[in-house]
């Protein structure tokens, strides 16, 4: 992810935890906020340390970013994101933490709508 995806102050994390709206699965929980005219959207991970050791911890991360770009052309750009796993995604495939991503991204409001 490059550098102006991310969300990375403890004041952008704070916004979007106070004024964004939660959603969750058993794996994630979303907080979105939406953010006028902004070029993309922009994400935060949080994966606590109850979360299995370093190794599984990034494991997860790195699953979570790899989901974002493979859906970036699905999500709509004008928010700030932050992503909080839960214990169940240490467990979970790379394929199954995009499946998961995906149906709390479309619950949260976040995912557009694909024209056929």
């Amino acid at each position: 992810m490059k550098k102006e995806y991310r969300v990375k102050k403890d004041k952008e994390f704070q916004a979007v935890f106070t004024r964004g709206a939660s959603v969750a699965n058993r794996q994630f929980v979303v907080y979105a906020l939406k953010k006028d005219q902004q070029a993309h959207f922009r994400i935060g991970l949080s994966v606590s340390k109850k979360i299995g050791n370093a190794v599984v911890r990034n494991q997860v991360k790195r699953y979570l970013r790899e989901a974002f770009l493979l859906h970036e052309a699905s999500i709509a750009p004008d928010y700030d994101l932050v992503i909080i796993a839960r214990n169940p995604a240490a467990k979970m495939t790379a394929q199954e933490v995009a499946d998961s991503l995906r149906h709390v991204l479309k619950r949260s409001g976040v995912w557009k709508r694909q024209v056929k």
